[in-house]
């Protein structure tokens, strides 16, 4: 489904990635690990056109999305939980959830405000609450439903769980796995490698902006020197 190869991408002078290759199939939740400052975010952006890369190939879909404009992607089905969360503070619970609400690909069983408040009973709770006013996992699980809300293909999270409390934690990898088991394609950037090796079937490693290693968890949780040298603080 998606393609990443030789990605190379800057900050204005200040290049960030050298070499990042990432395959993502139909179905698959992916991580993408790695010390903070090695390339995870600016990876995301250069897919989602939010930042765009100077070399490098990249092709969702079996369509060549270099360089391409955000909204573009997110038509041809990307869905984006990115880091930070990023509401509309102003705008209801329920604004939020219908303001980029799409089915663009048809689905017969497309995720609904319904589907999203069965999923997150909370948002029902604080539906015509100003989303600015909700705590900081309430606004990550509807970041999450947002970005459901647009029936994506590929749905990719960058720091879902970061600055959570334990039990909200638990409550969006809950929801992770709940959509892993219906066939959805998850790539996730996260600290938490023990649940990633539990929850995800492959693995990528940044290191300085370059790819230096990919496998599967059973490879991962086989390799801790690994883990220690280029994840552990």
């Amino acid at each position: 489904m998606l393609s990443v190869s030789g990605l190379q991408s800057a900050y204005g002078p200040s290049q960030v990635l050298f070499d990042v290759e990432l395959r993502i199939a139909e179905g698959e939740v992916v991580t993408l690990l790695g010390r903070n400052g090695m390339g995870k975010t600016t990876t995301v952006r250069s897919i989602m056109g939010l930042l765009k890369p100077h070399a490098g190939k990249i092709s969702f879909a079996d369509r060549d999305v270099f360089g391409a404009a955000p909204e573009a992607v997110a038509r041809l089905g990307v869905g984006l939980v990115p880091e930070g969360r990023q509401t509309f503070a102003t705008l209801t619970v329920r604004e939020n959830l219908v303001a980029t609400a799409a089915n663009r690909l048809r689905r017969k069983a497309p995720w609904t405000l319904e589907r999203v408040y069965a999923l997150f009973p909370r948002l029902r709770e604080r539906a015509g609450q100003a989303a600015g006013t909700l705590s900081g996992g309430e606004q990550q699980m509807l970041v999450v439903g947002r970005a459901l809300m647009t029936n994506p293909r590929l749905l990719i999270l960058d720091e879902a769980t970061e600055g959570l409390a334990p039990v909200i934690r638990a409550e969006i990898w809950r929801c992770i796995e709940a959509l892993k088991a219906e066939g959805q394609s998850i790539l996730l950037i996260d600290k938490n490698v023990e649940v990633l090796k539990r929850l995800a079937d492959r693995h990528y490693i940044l290191e300085k902006g370059r790819t230096v290693w990919s496998g599967s968890s059973a490879d991962l949780a086989a390799n801790a020197e690994l883990v220690h040298r280029y994840v552990g603080i």
